[in-house]
C-alpha cells in the first residue's frame, strides 16, 4: 500500500506522512483498531455522541439557517481536481512556508475558542501535537486556557495569535505583549464577529459557556483584565460566572470597529513583536481585500467563519477566487471555512490560497479522545493529502494551480441561463 523502505523518505524534507495509512492498516495484525474514521459525517457523530449538548451545539452550530455552511461545501463541490499521469511522484514533497516558518504541509490549525468545552485540558493538546506535527497552531482570543501555558505546551512550534480586539486599548495592548512573549509570531486580528451571530441552537439552549464560569482563563489570567475586575469589584474565584461574562462581553462586544483603528493596531503589534506578521481574518469582498493592502498587512485570510457569522453569504472558496485575481501578487492570502479533506485543501490551493486552516475537523478529534483525537485527525489530512498529490500527479505544493481544477458553472447561474433560453 505504501513501501516503508521507498528512498523517498530519506530525501523528503517532510514526513512520509502517506505511511500513517499503512499504520492503521497493520494494526489489525496486532490485535489493535484504528482510534476512529476521520470521514467528516463519521467524525461529526463520534463528536456528538462524546460531547455535552452544550459543547455539540457550539460546535456544530452556523449563522441562521445554515445557507452559509452550505454554500461553502457546494462551492468546494463545483471545483474538479485534474489528475496528471505518468509524473515521477516519488520526489514529491508536502513542505511549504509560512511567515519564514518551513513546515510540514499547508495546513494549519485554526483558531477555535473555548477548548475545554470539547475537552478538559483545552487548548494545551491541541497545541502539543500542532509541535509534534510541525503544523501552524493559531490560539484563539476566547481560548481557555492562559496564553503562557498555550505556548509552552506549543514549545517551539509555529504558532500565531488570533485577536478579538476589546473596546479597552490598555487590555489589547495586554493581550498581544503576552502574545509575543509567550512566541506567538504573527497576529491575525478576526474582523467578522465583534458580536456571535444567532445561532439558534445556542438561543435555545442559553448556551454560552463563558456565562457559566467555563472557559475564560486567558482573559482572567491578564494583569489588565484583572485590575479592570478589581475595579468593578469582581472576585473571579466566588463570581465566576460574573466574571467571565465581563471578559467575554469586552471579546465579542458588539461594538464594530473600522479601517481608521487598524493603523493604531498594526503600529503596537509591530512595536511590540519587532516587526512580525500582522494580518486580517474574515476578508469575504475585493474591495476590503484591495483596502487590506492599502493598508499595508501582511496576510489576509479570506473565511466566512466557516458559516458562523452572515447567514447568506458568499462561500469563501468564491471569495477567495476573486480576491487571488484582484490582490494575489501583492499580499500573502490564506484561506479557512468549509475544509473537510485533502481535496479541499488542494482546491484552495489551486484557486491560489498560499495556506490553509481547519477547525472543525480537529475539535471533532478533540471532543472523541482528547490528544490522541487530535494527533490521529491532524496526522491523517496531512496523509490524505500527500496521497493525493501521489495519485493524482502533483510532486510539490507550487505544482498546484489554477490549471489542475476545472469548474462546474454554479448552479445558480446554471438555472437562470435555462430559464433565459
Amino acid at each position: 500500500m505504501s513501501d516503508p523502505n521507498n528512498p523517498n523518505i530519506q530525501s523528503r524534507n517532510t514526513p512520509q506522512w502517506g505511511l500513517y495509512q499503512r499504520q492503521l492498516f497493520w494494526k489489525d495484525n496486532t490485535g489493535e483498531l484504528p482510534p476512529f474514521s476521520t470521514e467528516p459525517g463519521d467524525l461529526e457523530d463520534l463528536a456528538k455522541r462524546s460531547l455535552t449538548i452544550g459543547g455539540w451545539y457550539y460546535a456544530s452550530s452556523n449563522a441562521g439557517q445554515s445557507y452559509t455552511h452550505l454554500a461553502n461545501r457546494q462551492a468546494f463541490y463545483r471545483h474538479r481536481i485534474i489528475p496528471r499521469m505518468l509524473v515521477d511522484t516519488n520526489t514529491r514533497d508536502t513542505k511549504t512556508t509560512i511567515f519564514g516558518h518551513k513546515v510540514s504541509a499547508p495546513i494549519g490549525f485554526a483558531p477555535i475558542g473555548i477548548n475545554k468545552i470539547y475537552n478538559p485540558l483545552g487548548e494545551l493538546p491541541v497545541a502539543k501535537v500542532a509541535k509534534e506535527l510541525n503544523l501552524p497552531y493559531c490560539l484563539s482570543t476566547a481560548g481557555s486556557n492562559p496564553i503562557e501555558d498555550v505556548g509552552a505546551a506549543n514549545g517551539e512550534g509555529p504558532r500565531f495569535f488570533q485577536l478579538y480586539m476589546p473596546h479597552d486599548d490598555e487590555l489589547t495592548i495586554s493581550l498581544l505583549t503576552r502574545a509575543h512573549n509567550s512566541g506567538f509570531s504573527a497576529c491575525i486580528l478576526t474582523l467578522d464577529t465583534w458580536q456571535l451571530a444567532w445561532r439558534h441552537h445556542d438561543e435555545a439552549e442559553s448556551n454560552y459557556a463563558f456565562y457559566h464560569g467555563i472557559g475564560a482563563d486567558l482573559g482572567l489570567s491578564d494583569p489588565v483584565f484583572q485590575k479592570r475586575m478589581r475595579e468593578k469589584g469582581i472576585d473571579p474565584k466566588k463570581q465566576p460566572n460574573e466574571a467571565g461574562a465581563i471578559w467575554i462581553d469586552n471579546v465579542w462586544h458588539g461594538r464594530a470597529w473600522s479601517w481608521e483603528k487598524m493603523p493604531w493596531l498594526m503600529e503596537q503589534w509591530k512595536r511590540i513583536s519587532g516587526g512580525k506578521p500582522f494580518c486580517l481574518k474574515g476578508i469575504q469582498s475585493v474591495a476590503d481585500a484591495k483596502k487590506a493592502v492599502e493598508l499595508g498587512v501582511d496576510g489576509i485570510v479570506v473565511s466566512n467563519h466557516a458559516g458562523r457569522q452572515v447567514d447568506g453569504a458568499i462561500a469563501s472558496l468564491d471569495a477567495l477566487e476573486k480576491i487571488v485575481d484582484a490582490v494575489g501578487e501583492n499580499t500573502y492570502i490564506m484561506f479557512d471555512s468549509g475544509v473537510r479533506g485533502a481535496a479541499d485543501v488542494f482546491k484552495a490551493l489551486a484557486l491560489g490560497a498560499k495556506f490553509v486552516f481547519v477547525g472543525r475537523l480537529w475539535v471533532w478529534g478533540l471532543s472523541i479522545k482528547g490528544e490522541l483525537g487530535v494527533r490521529h485527525v491532524m496526522k491523517s489530512l496531512p496523509a490524505d493529502f500527500d496521497i493525493l498529490m501521489n495519485v493524482a500527479g502533483f510532486q510539490s505544493v507550487d505544482q498546484i494551480t489554477r490549471d489542475s481544477i476545472e469548474s462546474l458553472p454554479n448552479s445558480a447561474a446554471m438555472i437562470a441561463e435555462k430559464s433565459r433560453l
